[in-house]
């Protein structure tokens, strides 16, 4: 297996994009930012104006507008201070074959709206490869924008990690790191979904989801080997941008924020 050394991921998401005031706010009061807010706010994109969701030092959320947008000063005006934590005490990752079409755009605004930290797109025996998707016309370039859309709608305080295109190798190293380890398979497999969960309460989740067609019986017994436990995810076969969604909303819901 390749165990080389973990890749950048390729939108600036994660803490680097969390917005840090450097003291509790008042509501409809201006508020500098930290020096570190100021890369953040360029992690976004960000312009003077613009509406987002900013954290405190006690972790409590706020929407807010930011005022002033200079190389040397960033300031905002926080006017609603948010009921409970916008990001998951649930680390989900989410290790996704590459689906044809316009799938995959589907794919990365729903896991963003339901709080998975990184995604990382892969290529598996059945799925499709990125040169295959951009031959007709590059469309690859256009999911950070994709992310960063959805995480606006949905208030989002950190962008999730979007992670470029990796091989089944590189994605079985970077799973087994996880403390719970799973693989949607429709195959045979004595585990349902939620059977797997039991009473486990881990911190950390990645989620392999195969292309139509599923995973190999080969690319099945080498997760196996780095101790991912391939489960069902009911009687029905699943489209996989279905079965990401729902499986992400499970996680979400037993082990989560979804409630």
């Amino acid at each position: 297996m390749n165990m080389a050394m973990p890749r950048s991921c390729v939108n600036n998401g994660g803490p680097p994009s969390l917005i840090r005031l450097d003291r509790v706010p008042r509501l409809d009061v201006e508020t500098r930012l930290t020096i570190e807010s100021h890369s953040a706010l360029a992690c976004w994109q960000a312009r003077a104006g613009e509406v987002l969701t900013v954290s405190d030092p006690d972790g409590t959320a706020y929407r807010a507008r930011i005022t002033c947008l200079e190389p040397e000063l960033a300031a905002c005006v926080p006017f609603q201070c948010l009921p409970a934590a916008v990001e998951s005490p649930l680390r989900i990752e989410v290790y996704q074959s590459l689906p044809d079409k316009e799938r995959f755009e589907l794919i990365l605004q729903k896991l963003t709206e339901l709080g998975v930290a990184r995604i990382v797109p892969m290529e598996s025996q059945h799925s499709a490869t990125l040169d295959e998707r951009d031959a007709q016309q590059k469309k690859s370039h256009r999911w950070p924008d994709v992310i960063s859309r959805a995480s606006r709608q949905c208030r989002r305080a950190m962008l999730p990690e979007l992670m470029p295109v990796y091989t089944y190798a590189e994605a079985l190293a970077e799973v087994s790191r996880a403390e719970l380890k799973l693989m949607l398979y429709e195959g045979d497999t004595h585990w349902s979904f939620t059977e797997w969960l039991g009473s486990f309460r881990p911190q950390s989740v990645a989620l392999m989801v195969g292309p139509e067609g599923g995973f190999s019986r080969a690319e099945v017994e080498q997760a196996q080997a780095v101790g991912v436990m391939p489960v069902r995810l009911g009687p029905r076969l699943l489209r996989t941008e279905t079965a990401a969604i729902v499986a992400a909303a499970l996680l979400q819901s037993y082990l989560g924020d979804l409630n």
